[in-house]
Order: C-alpha cells, then structure tokens, then sequence
C-alpha cells in the first residue's frame, strides 16, 4: 500500500486537480466533499495525511482536522485556506489540529512542497523522539544501578491487627520505600522497573529486606511481603529469590495483587505450587478492586483475603457495603481464610467491619507504615 492521503473540498475541480498532482506523484488519493464522507473515510482504513479545505459550504474543514486528530493521531493534517483571518489559523495550530497550512491559490509545486514538507518534518519529529526515549532509557537503567547497589530501598511497616479484643498486632505489611532522589516512591520505582524489565531485580531486594527485618518482630508476628506478578513467570528463579526467606517460611505471607491477570503469566501454577511447597501462605490484596476476583480466590486458595480500600471507605454508612462484606467474611470462614479490612481510617469503619465478620484490620487508624517498630 501507498501513502494514502485524504483529499476534501467541496470544489469539485480543485478536488480533482489536487487528485491528479498527487497521483502522478505516487500518493494513493481518497477524496470527499465534505465532513461527513471525510469521517467516514477516516473511521473505516488508515490515513497517512489529510488536506482539508477550510470553507466548506456550511461546515469548516476545522472540523474534518479536529476529527481526524481523534481518530488517526499520527494523520498529518494540512489546511488548505484563501481565508486572511490568521488568528483562526493560529488557533488551530496551537490546538494541534493542523500542522501545515496550504494558501489558496496554489500550483503544483507548491502542493507538493507543503505535503513532502510534512512528512519530512514528522519523519524528523520521529527519530527525534526515537533518541530522547533511548536518552531516557539510559538514564532509568541507571538510576535503577545506584538504587539497587547504593542500597536505597528500605521497607516500612503497617500493622494488622486483630479486629476483636484490644487490637493486638498479629501481622506488619512490609512495604516498599525508597531513598532515590528521583525514584522517590513506589510507584516511580516500579514503573522503571518494569520498563527496564528489571521487576525481579527489585523484588529480589524486597525479600532480602524483608529478611532482615524477621528477627525484628515480636515472636509470633507475621510478615506479609508482596509480589509482583511478572515475578510468577520464573518459578526457578523465585525458589532462589525467596531462599533465605523460606527459613522462615512460618512466619512470612506471600500478598499477590488480586488487580493481576494470572492466567497472562507463564509458569505461574508452577511458582504457586513452589510457594506453598516451602511452607509460606498466601494473600490476596485488592480483592474487589479489579475483575477476576473469584477466579483468584478459586485458583489461589489464599489463607488472607484483604478487602480493597475502596470497599472499607464509608462502609459505615452505606449498606450495600456491609452486605458485601458480610458475604465475604461468610466465605472466608467457610474456606479456612482470614478477611483483612485494608485502609481503615476511623474508628466507625473499624467497628463496622468487625460486626460483619471480618477478622483482621490495616489502615492508618491503628498505624501508619514506619521504617522502625
């Protein structure tokens, strides 16, 4: 296939003999008379630019560019106008909706000139963005080296606590930090990591720190570490990676996100079954926040389920809620798992959940995450 080009103007021999310049040039030409046969077009095969009168009768080649920046973003889009009002050209630039713009009249050269134009200048705006982003690259693998070998990832601790007597603490969250100056987060720290497909660097240091804070704990309090699901995908290298941990193992639960798609993730059965084989338990985070809920608690068989935030929030006050919840401690009693209340915030969403049946209790109300006990 050609380079196609969308030609629209109500002017049926302008339609025709920017056709024709066009054609002898090598484009393949697609043409229409006004914006609803242009949109047509556009919404049914692939445009590469598109040269749009702006009168077009009662309707404005503005709205053919606004449309087609919609629906192709990487169609270039040329203006054709005789029109002098400059600040609506100039508006339309600055909107992104036009890149070039034609004066009428035009002849061949012209024509040409202004399409090659704008196709060297995407072209250029390409490989400029082609060596910014291998600029960036770089820099994140780096970044990820100085925090890996300069050590800045730390874990902070959360409490969970039992929902019944006087909230002794029966397990801490360990959860990620960092020291990195831009790397400052979780979050950040994650999304390079996964753009560098360095997840199971990070995580490997997440158990070994998790490690050193086990002889830390009270006697008999857990630790629940989370995992990244693309760290499923390697069973073998995972056996590794949580070897030191597997000492421990009685006392160490594995949170998997329930916001994964397991089933996407090769060798994951496999790196379960290994989990379980060393002696750790397993948790579901999230549950309720993503949409494959029961077929993780099917699959997984986890001995925590820990209820979204977004089920927690207000549950106090709204019904619908605490239905749900009462559903889901009725469940976890009858599998042998334990329903964690995440992100409990007041003493009324604590109390709440503890009447409809939910066994343990997390959120800033009884502890923010602290790097020290």
């Amino acid at each position: 296939m050609g380079t196609r080009v969308l030609v629209v103007d109500d002017d049926a021999i302008l339609r025709r003999t920017v056709e024709r310049i066009l054609v002898r040039s090598g484009y393949e030409i697609i043409v229409a008379k006004d914006v609803s046969e242009a949109v047509r077009h556009a919404s049914n095969v692939p445009i590469q630019a598109a040269l749009v009168d702006y009168n077009l009768g009662f309707e404005t080649g503005l709205q053919v560019l606004s449309r087609l920046r919609d629906l192709q973003p990487a169609c270039l889009r040329i203006l054709m106008t005789g029109s002098k009002d400059f600040p609506m050209v100039v508006e339309a630039v600055n909107r992104g909706e036009v890149l070039r713009v034609l004066s009428k009249p035009f002849d061949a050269d012209q024509l040409l000139n202004t399409v090659e134009e704008a196709f060297a200048s995407a072209r250029r705006m390409a490989q400029l963005a082609t060596a910014q982003k291998k600029a960036v690259d770089l820099q994140e693998r780096q970044m990820l080296e100085d925090l890996l070998n300069d050590r800045l990832l730390s874990l902070a601790l959360q409490p969970i606590v039992r929902a019944t007597g006087d909230h002794e603490v029966f397990a801490y969250e360990a959860l990620l930090r960092s020291r990195h100056p831009v790397l400052d987060g979780p979050l950040p720290v994650l999304q390079v990591a996964e753009r560098a497909d360095r997840i199971k660097d990070i995580g490997r240091a997440v158990f070994d720190l998790a490690g050193d804070w086990i002889p830390q704990l009270p006697e008999g309090v857990r630790l629940f570490v989370n995992l990244h699901p693309i760290q499923l995908s390697d069973p073998v290298q995972l056996s590794k990676d949580v070897a030191r941990l597997a000492l421990v193992s009685d006392r160490v639960t594995v949170e998997i996100t329930e916001r994964s798609r397991l089933t996407d993730i090769e060798h994951w059965e496999e790196s379960i079954e290994a989990l379980q084989a060393a002696g750790f338990e397993l948790a579901i985070d999230d549950l309720g926040a993503g949409y494959n809920s029961l077929t993780m608690l099917a699959d997984l068989q986890p001995r925590f389920i820990k209820l979204d935030m977004s089920l927690v929030r207000h549950v106090d006050t709204e019904i619908r809620k605490q239905r749900l919840v009462q559903l889901m401690a009725t469940f976890a009693d009858a599998t042998n798992a334990l329903l964690i209340g995440e992100g409990v915030e007041t003493a009324e969403e604590a109390a709440t959940l503890t009447e409809c049946g939910v066994h343990l209790l997390q959120g800033y109300f009884f502890g923010k995450p602290s790097l020290t006990l």
